[in-house]
């Protein structure tokens, strides 16, 4: 049969020795994935990353042959696919140096949605942590947020539950392929958040749920999002990984504080102690921190200043509206332009005085 791009992506994913990183790598000395796959030995060599060793264990035919068996199953279910190099990636994980290259779905998935937001917890869900939960997604309702969890037991079921009471769309990450549901008490839940957001995994289908997916599940979560909340957690877990996740790739996250006597509120607690997580309260608090002042309207004076700047500059004006400063990294992480670029764009927006430097290499808007 004649390889489709899906075809040729999953067999990627299938070679040996092939990480993501140096997938990605190979990836940028090639025009694109059919080329990887016709290209002599010879040639392949000439790749930076491609050794004698890998070059022995790259069966590229068997990798196509495994992967055209999955092929009916995603045509048959309606799979949707999301490969890296493509526009409907999550763009945000591009930023991930360990993001995986392609990743499948069910549901609208709006994750490229102008603000996203993981909210995680402890399967052992308490009524604290549940009354926590019901103010903070209500308070999205009618935001334009997407909320991200992992359909996992306690706190993530009930926030995708009461996302869907609120008519909020819900993504849930999974650890294990599309052709099953973990665990499969939250199969009404599911079913249900296909129309209101779906189901994302980087595993194919006939994947079980093994431990070791969890964390790499919890990669997805994090890196995904522009924030992550945790509600309630025990010292240790997943929703501490994906906080300490979500702080490696320099996204904001936050912990509600709890009774330093109880079992799942010490990590929550642990996360605020070590700088890990700003302390909120109430979601009033995530709003004020993350800038996300739903009623503020840009000053008539900076719309005006648009006419004249490029799109470039906007986008980063656009970006410092929403934060009272941000740092430099974060700009170009948001931005997605290269630090030396974003730099220059804001060392030109200084002497417009339309921003200003603040210590430690952070910017804000001039009022």
């Amino acid at each position: 049969m004649k390889n489709t791009d899906l075809h040729l992506q999953i067999a990627l994913t299938l070679l040996p020795g092939m990480g993501r990183k140096r997938v990605r790598n190979i990836l940028n000395h090639v025009d694109d994935v059919s080329e990887f796959f016709s290209m002599k030995k010879n040639k392949l060599m000439l790749i930076p990353g491609i050794g004698e060793v890998l070059l022995r264990q790259l069966n590229r035919k068997k990798a196509l042959d495994e992967a055209e068996k999955h092929l009916p199953y995603f045509e048959k279910n309606k799979i949707q696919s999301f490969f890296y190099q493509e526009k409907n990636f999550p763009r945000r994980l591009n930023n991930c140096e360990d993001a995986p290259i392609l990743l499948f779905g069910k549901g609208k998935l709006p994750f490229n949605d102008t603000r996203i937001v993981s909210v995680v917890g402890t399967r052992n869900a308490t009524a604290y942590g549940k009354q926590i939960c019901e103010e903070l997604i209500a308070s999205f309702e009618g935001k334009n947020i997407v909320v991200v969890s992992g359909l996992a037991y306690g706190i993530d079921i009930y926030v995708h539950d009461l996302c869907l009471k609120y008519d909020i769309p819900t993504i849930g990450v999974l650890g294990h392929g599309l052709d099953k549901l973990y665990p499969a008490v939250h199969q009404d839940t599911a079913i249900k958040m296909v129309d209101n957001g779906g189901l994302l995994t980087e595993f194919l289908h006939g994947t079980k749920p093994d431990r070791e997916n969890f964390p790499m599940r919890n990669r997805i979560v994090a890196g995904m999002c522009d924030a992550t909340i945790v509600v309630e957690s025990g010292k240790k877990g997943g929703s501490l990984i994906t906080a300490e996740l979500a702080n490696d790739y320099n996204r904001d996250v936050f912990a509600y504080p709890g009774d330093v006597t109880r079992e799942f509120s010490k990590g929550c607690n642990f996360l605020i102690q070590n700088d890990k997580a700003h302390l909120i309260t109430s979601s009033s608090d995530f709003f004020k921190l993350m800038g996300w002042d739903m009623d503020k309207k840009p000053k008539q004076q900076q719309t005006q200043l648009f006419l004249d700047l490029s799109p470039e500059e906007i986008r980063l004006i656009e970006l410092l509206q929403n934060k009272e400063q941000m740092s430099l990294d974060v700009i170009a992480l948001k931005s997605e332009f290269p630090v030396s670029k974003v730099s220059t764009l804001l060392l030109q927006l200084e002497f417009m005085a339309v921003v200003k430097q603040l210590p430690g290499q952070r910017y804000s808007l001039v009022c």
